[in-house]
């Protein structure tokens, strides 16, 4: 295992920018933003504004990109079908991968096309807000990546190297002992924490004002924790720290509101969508997931201007 000397980024929103604030100081012109087009020109003017500082990026196209060390996958659910291409042209046959999505399954779409032997399983903790070319979040409170290798029994190298990466950068990083279930304690924690508040339009404090929105919580937490179970995951202890938010204002509004609020399509086939599509398989019901899975759609084709 050589050491990783460049690093690509592929998605520049919330997650990516978190990447590039953390990782430019060390890795300077190694650190790459993978875009084409009228994108690419648009981040090559621009750059990005993180924490209301102006940062200027080195931008490539996949081609350009190909036989980086690292790729970390930054993109939004819904563009991750359209993304596997360019992912492909950027992967030879050293490059580690890691999808850094939220869900469950984002590692599984992207090994299949590219050979899951790429990939090191990772999930993102941080609160941010986005709006338009702006990104802020609060570094002294991001718990920052989480990563490990999906078998418990491989070799430590690729893990070694990429703590390399993050080691001495502003990146916050931890090394998993058990990646899966982390991610599944993460995926929960989303479910039952991003979700009801978009559909009722509140900050995080409703979870600790409000007993019919705590209730929602817990409801939709349960059926992921069935889901988890039928899978072999453990996710039942409410105590576990990958589960919890670190330190949050009432006022937060997390990803599918902010998405609904500037009027974006949401990632609710990446929560809901993709929990009942297994309980379906599984033969366990999801109610408290399907029905919000319709809610969430609905608000999506309202701020579509679809409905009267």
């Amino acid at each position: 295992m050589k050491k990783i000397e460049t690093v690509a980024i592929l998605g520049a929103g919330a997650v990516g920018s978190y990447f590039i604030y953390g990782l430019n100081e060390k890795f300077g012109e190694n650190l790459w933003i993978i875009a084409n087009g009228e994108r690419k020109e648009r981040l090559e003017k621009e750059g990005l504004m993180i924490n209301h500082a102006q940062v200027a990026l080195h931008v490539k196209t996949p081609e350009e990109a190909r036989g980086v060390d690292l790729l970390l996958v930054a993109v939004k659910y819904g563009a991750l079908e359209a993304s596997l291409e360019d992912i492909a042209k950027v992967t030879d046959e050293h490059t580690i991968v890691m999808s850094l999505m939220n869900g469950v399954d984002s590692e599984e779409v992207i090994g299949n096309r590219i050979g899951i032997e790429h990939l090191v399983y990772s999930m993102m903790k941080i609160a941010s807000e986005r709006d338009g070319n702006s990104i802020v979040f609060n570094p002294l409170v991001t718990q920052g990546v989480y990563f490990g290798e999906a078998d418990k029994a491989a070799s430590e190298e690729r893990i070694r190297a990429i703590a390399d990466v993050f080691e001495g950068s502003k990146v916050n990083y931890h090394i998993c002992e058990d990646i899966i279930q982390d991610i599944w304690f993460k995926y929960a924690l989303n479910i039952s924490k991003n979700l009801p508040q978009a559909m009722v339009n509140c900050g995080y404090g409703a979870y600790t004002e409000s007993e019919n929105v705590a209730a929602l919580s817990s409801k939709l937490r349960d059926e992921v924790v069935a889901v988890a179970k039928a899978k072999g995951i453990d996710i039942s202890d409410t105590n576990n720290g990958a589960g919890k938010n670190s330190a949050i204002s009432p006022k937060a509004r997390f990803s599918t509101l902010q998405d609904l609020d500037a009027k974006r399509h949401t990632e609710i086939d990446m929560f809901s969508g993709t929990l009942v599509r297994m309980g379906k398989e599984l033969g366990i019901p999801t109610p408290y997931n399907e029905f919000t899975y319709f809610m969430i759609k609905a608000l999506e084709e309202k701020n579509d201007g679809k409905l009267s």
